[in-house]
């Protein structure tokens, strides 16, 4: 992650980087989140300028949040580190530990799909 951003708002730059920007109040009902909470964590963003707004093209009444260049840097920077981490600590898994792993995670992902899905 940055040293500057707590998990809260590292995630909710990661949110804005993968739907290509949202509103504060989708990001809110997304996380579950109150918008006070919210609010707060755009803010911190918007101060270390990760985070800007734009108005919305089909309601110029409504602002966007997107990720700044700089916001797009600390996500690829983090992601790199995490790459990392994760071939040093997988580095002495035999292969068909690493294969078995990999499809646990896969099994694990699909039922998490399944069961968002029957949620909703």
């Amino acid at each position: 992650m940055h040293p500057e951003l707590s998990l809260v708002a590292f995630t909710l730059l990661a949110h804005l980087a993968d739907q290509r920007g949202c509103r504060a109040t989708d990001l809110a009902a997304h996380y579950m989140l109150d918008k006070s909470t919210v609010s707060r964590q755009v803010a911190a963003l918007e101060k270390l300028g990760f985070v800007e707004r734009r108005p919305d093209p089909d309601d110029q009444r409504v602002q966007v949040l997107h990720p700044t260049p700089s916001g797009y840097e600390v996500l690829t920077t983090a992601h790199a580190r995490r790459q990392e981490v994760f071939r040093r600590r997988f580095a002495d898994w035999p292969q068909d530990d690493l294969t078995r792993f990999a499809e646990y995670l896969v099994r694990f992902n699909e039922a998490s799909v399944a069961y968002d899905a029957s949620a909703s």
